[in-house]
C-alpha cells in the first residue's frame, strides 16, 4: 500500500463493501473519499456521541463522574469506561464495579435515562440541543440505545471529531480526563479482538495502549483514543498530533476487517508522518 494519504483513501475502493466513506484529518487540512454526507449506522461508535453528552452533564451539575447511579453503586465514571459490572445488553450486574472491564452498551442507556430523568428531556433531544445542533450535526441522529442507536455522516463525524481535538462544548480540563486512562489495572475482552491484559479505557473513548491484537495500527501511538462499530464503522483521533480518521461502511464488522483496518490505519498514519 502507497504512503500517500490521497492513494491509501483511493485504496477504501478495493474493499469488500458496496459502499465506504473516509476522511481523514490533519491539522487544518481534511481529505475525504466516497459520499460524505451519506447517512450510516455507527453502532458502537454511538458511544463517543453519548460520552459526550454524558460528560456536558456533568459538567451541568446533573450528577458527578463519582456519583453512584448504576447497579450495586456503580458510578458514572465506571459505566463510562465499561467498569460498571453491567453486560452489553443487560443492566444486570455480572460483576461488582470496578472489578473487570465488561464492554456494555447498557451501562451507557443508564446513563442515558438518569440524564432524562434529570433534564426532562430525551437523551436523543439532550444531545441534539447540546451538542448535535451547536456543532452543525444536522444529519446525526440518536433512534435508539444510547450505546449503539446512532446514525451519521462522514461529514458530521468529521465536525465531530475536530471537536475530539480542539474541544469547544466541554473545558478541556473534562477532555483530558476522558481520555485518560481509567482504572487501568482492569483487564477485559475487546469484541472481535479477544482478552486485552490489561484493556485501557477512559471515559467512553477506548484508549489504544498495547492492545494486540487492535483495529487501529500496531504502530500508532498509544493514546490513540476512538471507538470502532459493528457496522463497520470507525473514528480514531490523536489529540497531540491534531490527527483524526473516520470510516463508515456498509458491511457489518467481521474478519474482511480486520487485516484492513489495521493495515489501512498504519498506512495512514505512517503516510501523515511522512507528509
Amino acid at each position: 500500500m502507497q504512503n500517500s494519504v490521497p492513494d491509501i483513501l483511493d485504496s477504501l475502493g478495493d474493499w469488500p463493501v458496496e459502499r465506504v466513506s473516509a476522511a481523514v484529518i490533519d491539522g487544518g487540512s481534511v481529505r475525504t473519499v466516497g459520499d460524505s454526507g451519506r447517512p450510516h449506522a455507527l453502532a458502537s461508535v454511538t458511544k463517543l456521541l453519548s460520552a459526550w453528552g454524558v460528560l456536558m452533564a456533568v459538567e451541568e451539575g446533573i450528577f458527578e463522574l463519582d456519583s453512584e447511579v448504576g447497579p450495586r453503586g456503580a458510578t458514572v465514571r465506571q459505566l463510562l469506561s465499561h467498569a460498571g459490572g453491567v453486560g452489553f445488553a443487560s443492566r444486570e450486574p455480572e460483576r461488582d464495579p470496578g472489578t473487570r472491564r465488561i464492554y456494555s452498551s447498557a451501562g451507557f442507556d443508564v446513563l442515558a435515562d438518569v440524564i432524562a430523568e434529570e433534564s426532562g428531556m430525551g437523551f436523543p433531544e439532550y444531545l441534539r440541543e447540546g451538542i448535535f445542533g451547536p456543532l452543525g450535526m444536522d444529519r446525526t441522529v440518536l433512534k435508539g440505545s444510547a450505546g449503539h442507536g446512532a446514525e451519521s455522516t462522514v461529514g458530521d463525524l468529521v465536525v465531530f471529531a475536530r471537536e475530539i481535538l480542539d474541544p469547544t462544548l466541554l473545558h478541556p480540563d473534562t477532555v483530558e480526563e476522558a481520555m485518560e486512562v481509567q482504572f487501568p489495572d482492569l483487564d477485559g475482552i475487546v469484541p472481535g479482538y479477544g482478552m486485552q491484559k490489561p484493556c485501557p479505557w477512559g471515559l467512553g473513548f477506548e484508549i489504544r495502549g498495547g492492545k494486540d491484537p487492535h483495529w487501529t495500527g500496531a504502530g500508532m501511538p498509544a493514546d490513540t483514543v476512538g471507538h470502532f462499530g459493528q457496522s463497520g464503522t470507525y473514528l480514531w483521533a490523536h489529540r497531540r498530533t491534531g490527527r483524526a480518521m473516520v470510516v463508515l461502511t456498509d458491511r457489518d464488522f467481521g474478519d474482511w476487517a480486520k487485516p484492513l483496518w489495521t493495515d489501512t490505519n498504519d498506512a495512514v498514519w505512517s503516510g501523515l508522518a511522512e507528509s
